[in-house]
């Protein structure tokens, strides 16, 4: 197939940072989707809250420095202004929208009789509980920051918590900083019942420390009134490391972590009533500019907290569980070892359960023959049973290499404390390539078998996180396929030595062979032009190279599906461009995350997981595996799962041109939930292997 089939030129992207907005605008459907039970739907909102934080600290503080940089001859300056207004524009809308969802879940909240108050709507009982809980739990942990007039104050405030802006006023204006101290106290505060009356009250942190405002400065400072507005602060996330300087990796990202919290603000959110006068003194004590984004808000910031909102009611308000499941080939062996001989086994969490991949490690941690446990980590568990077993593997004398990516977005700091205690329980760790995060998912345990050294490899989509494992899907592999474990082994091997050649010739290695080999695999499929069928699932679809294969793919009447929970580029449905491929996306209980790939159909399939997305940093910038799946069984079980996310009639969204998240239309189809579907699947799944 020639390049010069279609002009590349004129094919338009969406922008990736308008689909991301797209995407969390998802989120927010979900805290608007009456069907989901009232305490789910707040906690929406948390989720909603904690994904536009960290939209900001790396998208727009991109977006905001293409802006600075350029100022330089050539630069696409106009663009890139025209972007950030659009994000702003879009901010504010969903925000608006969050705000309605806020007011309905309060209301929906009351029908059940839990009551979120402001101090002043209470009863003189609970207000004098109140001011008895102020002075013996929080007074204490309020330490106001003062503001003169000619600092810049944004270097001082924490952007993880919530601020409250203060006025004092006298003859003239006086100013402070103080900040809710979230970290130390609950955000939600849980009163004590009243004999007469049946409903449960709560009350924020912030509503109390504003309701008691007096009692922080009276005591200090003269003044006639005093009020007070929540704000927040967002900084740039990305931080420099200097390759010159000479001193270990751990102090160098200990550095750089200290750089990011004095890093440039990009975006400040403040209480919408807050008078116009106080607002420009806010905005020049913190340093904020016309290229930040200003957004005003309701009464409340960091409502990422809401993910905790706790449940007072009756059980039915939260997400009935889900049972995790047990696999059958696993619990047929007492040793996973003889497990993994006797096949190749697939987990699919949350609905297997982490403990096997946990187990696995537990049992190579003391089983006598095994020699040697080779692990990535990228994210783990604060109180994690993998870095328990792995140090106890070392204290019964195996050999144990541990890599440790410490450039983890906003786990670095973790990722730190844990490589200098792997450190010192004597245990090997490298930290990889300095141009390049290791993202991989791989865990290889070399054991002695018959007197031969013979390995067995874990891949999967999804980090090694007790606590994640529990709300994200992902697919976990577990083989012994000598060359598929060799390729894992070079993988090792490569983080290691990256200037000596390797050659893969099963997994799908970043930044060694991945690119190629998807581009190698569309081109089969278009070899069969109209016979063709491309089915992936991805968190984000954003490099324009493998956008224009798909592209083109389409264009020889290839049938592409795409299932993308994130960021979309492409641009489905263009006649003479895009007809062929249709794309949707689903939100739920869960949030998806793994990646897979199904090129072509029936017995001929080629099916792959894999740890990286369709961007280009994670094909050309980052250590990724993927893992061809050779068993006919579990390459069904994958495809059957796919299916059924493709036949959801319940959260599933199709991604259009404009993005518009309107639901796939049930018509009169059966109304499938696939995340319930997929756990009923695999339930009856793993039954009939018990019974064979």
């Amino acid at each position: 197939m020639n390049m010069d089939q279609v002009d590349l030129q004129v094919i338009s992207y969406y922008p990736k940072e308008l689909s991301w907005l797209s995407f969390n605008e998802r989120v927010l459907q979900e805290a608007r989707d009456t069907t989901n039970p009232i305490i789910e739907r707040i906690r929406f909102l948390g989720i909603f809250s904690n994904n536009l934080d960290e939209f900001f600290q790396v998208r727009v503080a991109d977006v905001k420095r293409r802006i600075l940089l350029n100022k330089l001859p050539d630069a696409n300056f106009d663009e890139d202004e025209a972007l950030m207004q659009q994000i702003q524009d879009k901010v504010l809308t969903l925000g608006q929208d969050f705000n309605v969802a806020y007011d309905d879940i309060l209301k929906t909240l009351t029908e059940h009789n839990i009551h979120v108050k402001r101090p002043e709507q209470l009863s003189p009982f609970h207000q004098q509980w109140l001011g008895d809980f102020f002075k013996a739990e929080v007074l204490e942990h309020l330490s106001p920051i003062l503001v003169d007039e000619n600092k810049n104050y944004s270097g001082h405030i924490n952007d993880t918590m919530t601020y409250l802006f203060v006025e004092m006023q006298d003859d003239k204006s006086h100013y402070a900083l103080l900040e809710v101290p979230t970290n130390r106290l609950p955000r939600f505060v849980v009163l004590p019942a009243e004999r007469t009356r049946r409903q449960k009250n709560i009350v924020l942190l912030d509503d109390i420390i504003l309701y008691f405002l007096k009692d922080v400065f009276g005591n200090f400072f003269a003044f006639d009134s005093i009020r007070g507005y929540a704000i927040k602060l967002t900084r740039d996330a990305e931080y420099n490391l200097d390759d010159e300087i000479e001193e270990g990796v751990l102090d160098k990202m200990s550095k750089g972590l200290k750089q990011r919290l004095r890093s440039e603000p990009v975006r400040l959110v403040y209480d919408h009533t807050m008078p116009t006068e106080m607002h420009k003194v806010l905005r020049k004590r913190l340093g904020i500019n016309r290229f930040d984004a200003l957004i005003p808000g309701g009464r409340y910031r960091n409502f990422r907290d809401f993910l905790a909102f706790p449940n007072v009611g009756r059980r039915y308000l939260e997400n009935t569980p889900l049972p995790s499941l047990r696999s059958h080939a696993f619990e047929r062996f007492s040793s996973v070892f003889d497990a993994i001989s006797h096949e190749d086994i697939l987990l699919y969490y949350p609905y297997h359960t982490f403990n096997h991949f946990l187990n696995y490690v537990r049992q190579a941690s003391f089983d006598p023959d095994v020699v040697h446990i080779k692990v990535n980590i990228y994210r783990v568990a604060s109180q994690s049973r993998l870095i328990g077993a792995l140090v106890n593997a070392a204290k019964n004398g195996k050999k144990v290499t541990v890599m440790v990516e410490l450039k983890a977005r906003f786990d670095e700091q973790n990722n730190i404390e844990w490589a200098k205690s792997l450190d010192e329980a004597g245990i090997k760790v490298i930290f990889g390539i300095p141009s390049l995060k290791v993202h991989s998912k791989l865990c290889v345990i070399h054991r002695k078998e018959q007197g031969q050294i013979v390995s067995y490899a874990h891949i999967g989509t999804g980090n090694f996180h007790e606590k994640t494992a529990k709300i994200y899907t992902d697919f976990s592999l577990f083989t012994k396929d000598p060359a598929i474990c060799e390729e894992c082994d070079n993988v090792f091997k490569f983080i290691e030595h990256s200037y000596k050649p390797f050659n893969f010739e099963h997994l799908m290695v970043s930044p060694v062979n991945a690119r190629e080999r998807i581009y190698s695999l569309i081109e089969e499929q278009c070899q069969l032009k109209r016979n063709g069928n491309i089915l992936i699932k991805i968190n984000n679809l954003v490099d324009k190279e493998l956008i224009d294969k798909l592209y083109l793919a389409s264009q020889q009447g290839v049938k592409i599906r795409l299932i993308i929970r994130g960021m979309c580029s492409l641009v489905p449905g263009i006649k003479g461009l895009s007809e062929n491929i249709k794309v949707i996306s689903i939100v739920d209980r869960f949030l998806e995350h793994p990646r897979v790939m199904v090129f072509g159909k029936y017995e001929q399939s080629k099916v792959y997981i894999s740890s990286a997305d369709w961007m280009t940093r994670n094909l050309d910038h980052r250590v990724e595996v993927g893992v061809p799946i050779y068993s006919p069984a579990l390459q069904q079980v994958i495809i059957d799962i796919l299916e059924l996310q493709w036949r959801d009639r319940s959260k599933a969204r199709i991604i259009d041109a404009q993005q518009q998240n309107h639901y796939v239309r049930r018509g009169n189809k059966k109304k499938i939930r696939s995340q319930i579907a997929i756990h009923d699947y695999l339930k009856k799944w793993e039954s009939s292997r018990a019974n064979q």
